[in-house]
């Protein structure tokens, strides 16, 4: 996938998130045929080493022992490479769990360590976190989000 496409599939991130359905045919298009700059790249690293690290480790490795329950009954910060599930999520759950945190997600009373980052980093920095991210999976796992990012798109047309 090319850089192009990364940025462009962030910004129906954000769109998703925001809630701008009537937007998102020409967000659609736009991602389709766009790419992430390496800037972008190099910026979403240098976030993720500042705000996303400590938890979930500078090689995206999540914490120990991931899928398991911690003693306060929460779970531990899952791996954002390809042995963690991120890459199972569309683009517009994963902006919303970085943005709001995963409580705002999964609903329930969840409770999570992660809170939500949307007052400490901007929407476009939120993306350029998860363009980083995305950048180190492998093309079957890029494929495969990429996939749901799609079938994301068309349940809000």
């Amino acid at each position: 996938m090319s850089w192009r496409k990364v940025v462009f599939s962030l910004l129906g991130i954000a769109a998703a998130g925001l809630g701008l359905v009537g937007a998102w045919p020409w967000l659609a298009a736009r991602i389709t045929n766009g790419d992430a700059s390496a800037t972008t790249v190099a910026l979403g690293k240098t976030l993720y080493a500042k705000h996303c690290a400590t938890c979930h480790g500078a090689n995206l490795e999540g914490q120990r022992d991931w899928k398991s329950p911690l003693p306060s009954g929460r779970m531990p910060a899952p791996p954002h490479d390809a042995s963690g599930h991120t890459w199972h999520h569309a683009d517009g759950v994963l902006f919303r769990i970085t943005r709001e945190g995963p409580a705002a997600v999964v609903g329930g009373g969840y409770q999570s360590d992660m809170r939500g980052f949307g007052t400490i980093m901007s929407d476009e920095e939120i993306r350029a976190v998860l363009g980083f991210i995305k950048s180190t999976w492998p093309e079957r796992e890029r494929q495969y989000q990429a996939e749901m990012t799609r079938r994301e798109r068309e349940t809000m047309q």
